[in-house]
């Protein structure tokens, strides 16, 4: 800014006050203009006015738009394929191999590119427990990224602390910087290419706040496995009885909505570590979808919308009052919120608990309405529908995806992150589940009465009193019918929910066709494990669903 400006900033003399000795030359990054180190959030939220990257809105957050990109760019994520983890990758589409040559050739450009440039970086931390957290280093072209960074992750404010700061791994993230797919081998002029030999990553071409999380999570699935601890897309609360409770699921399936209950701790709402010492969330915060979002159902997340330090990502907003229309989705279905935990009222302020989950969700966004609103699982099942991962892409969570939900399977309730085979993951988790004696439930935040376009989103209310009668033990005192198809028990009945919502062929106006949907989809789980049948156990495999005769 300032080598077109010739002025200064409003954190120019703050710029270097915390910042590391291990200087960005070490990442290859010189002759650079003025680099920003570790900005509080009143400072970055001087800078983002400075430059115009965003707007203040009514009551204190900060709204920028993300412009071409809204979403994950899934097609455009690449692994750096080389001798250290050639093995070790789940190759295909979701980590697809690039070669060292290849990166290098990136980021050569990608260096030359800033040159002259101001840069901001924050020296954070990923996973709450010191006993294995990640010193990860986020370098970012905007002020705005770097605030989205420090609210995503955990930062200090201890000043030798950040002297002396040394990063495990590097995210280098330039939304003006455009790959070229001829010369590169990328799919477009989008790339977010991990390098874990180099240790560092790099996002180019996109503004999505999103992708520098994600990065994160992804470089956590691989490093944390070879520590014996299962990272997981989960969020994750925890009773008063102390009884934590995992609720697995993609982006707008309810991990947020559903995890921020005002009976329970929330320890995080989005990626967590499962050690032999308990639970901990990886992040410092929360990145929830806002899209037509409720007072009077998500108060918790509401209130943050009205938070200084929040960063509202393609929100719509008067100009002249400031006040944002949650309700508005011209820009995108997935409009975003970044804030810190502690914006949450009730949340566990170690981000960790030394405690066992004594339940665990999957969260199925059912678009064929035909599954159960809540299945309790057998252990083999458990794992089949871990493996599985049944469940609908939501509307504006990956480019490309429109108004209707996509129904999908994604491994572990997020293949895209997942850089290790599925296997490694589910054999990690069944050891914790027979060990803390977990029980599991499948429950459909989906729909009923019909397909998307036919039926109706089931109630939040209903699902949050499932919810509670399961983590509260009060389904262990109802009788159960076992499913025709998969073979998972139903609850006959349940505390202040309609007997009619639990058998969900009452609300197909057809048997007939209800059925036919139903063993359609039991046709295509059955499809879609023969990916993964041979690295399972016979037990495993029979938990899957048997066809209508």
């Amino acid at each position: 800014m300032s080598k077109y400006l010739k002025i200064k900033s409003p954190a120019a003399n703050q710029a270097r006050t915390l910042a590391s000795s291990y200087g960005l030359t070490n990442h290859g990054l010189k002759h650079l203009d003025t680099v920003y180190w570790n900005l509080s959030t009143p400072a970055l939220y001087e800078e983002i006015i400075f430059r115009s990257e965003g707007s203040i809105v009514n009551q204190g957050p900060v709204s920028v738009n993300t412009g071409k990109h809204s979403a994950r760019a899934a097609n455009d994520k690449f692994v750096v394929q080389e001798d250290t983890t050639i093995d070790d990758i789940w190759w295909g589409d979701y980590n697809r191999p690039i070669s060292p040559e290849k990166f290098n050739t990136i980021l050569t450009r990608a260096q030359s590119y800033v040159q002259g440039d101001d840069l901001f970086v924050q020296d954070c931390y990923a996973g709450n427990d010191p006993n294995y957290r990640l010193p990860v280093r986020i370098i970012t072209e905007h002020a705005w990224q770097s605030l989205f960074a420090r609210n995503m992750l955990i930062t200090t404010t201890n000043q030798d602390e950040l002297k002396h700061f040394i990063p495990e791994f590097t995210i280098i993230t330039l939304p003006g910087f455009k790959v070229d797919p001829k010369i590169d081998g990328t799919n477009s002029s989008t790339t977010i290419v991990l390098n874990f030999a180099e240790r560092v990553a790099i996002i180019a071409n996109s503004l999505y706040g999103g992708e520098i999380k994600k990065s994160v999570f992804t470089v956590l699935n691989f490093l944390l496995t070879f520590r014996d601890v299962l990272p997981m897309h989960c969020s994750a609360n925890v009773g008063k009885k102390n009884d934590a409770a995992l609720f697995f699921g993609l982006s707008g399936t309810g991990k947020t909505t559903l995890s921020a209950d005002p009976n329970r701790f929330l320890i995080g709402d989005d990626e967590h570590g499962w050690s032999a010492d308990g639970i901990f969330n990886f992040e410092g915060g929360c990145y929830a979808k806002v899209i037509r979002l409720s007072a009077e159902h998500e108060p918790e997340i509401y209130a943050c919308t009205k938070k200084f330090g929040s960063v509202l990502e393609n929100v719509v907003f008067d100009e002249v009052n400031r006040k944002i229309d949650l309700d508005d989705d011209v820009y995108t279905e997935n409009t975003r919120i970044s804030y810190p935990l502690h914006y949450i009222p009730n949340t566990v302020p170690e981000g960790m608990v030394n405690s066992h989950p004594k339940n665990i969700i999957f969260l199925t966004c059912d678009a064929s309405g035909v599954m159960p609103p809540i299945a309790r699982l057998s252990p083999e099942q458990a794992q089949y529908h871990f493996i599985s991962g049944y469940t609908s892409k939501v509307a504006g969570t990956e480019i490309g995806l429109g108004i209707e939900p996509k129904i999908t399977f994604s491994a572990c309730f997020g293949a895209p992150f997942m850089v290790r085979h599925p296997s490694v993951y589910a054999a990690m988790l069944k050891e914790r589940m027979h060990k803390h004696h977990a029980q599991c439930w499948l429950v459909n935040t989906g729909w009923v009465g019909g397909r998307f376009g036919v039926g109706k989103r089931i109630s939040i209310h209903h699902t949050r009193n499932l919810l509670n009668a399961a983590l509260d033990g009060k389904l262990d005192k109802v009788k159960f019918r076992k499913d025709k198809l998969f073979g998972f028990e139903v609850p006959l009945s349940c505390p202040d929910v309609p007997e009619d919502i639990l058998e969900p062929s009452n609300s197909w106006g057809d048997s007939k066709d209800y059925w036919k949907k139903y063993d359609s989809l039991a046709a295509r789980f059955n499809q879609n494990f023969k990916l993964f049948a041979n690295k399972c156990s016979q037990p495993v495999i029979d938990a899957g669903p048997k066809r209508l005769k």
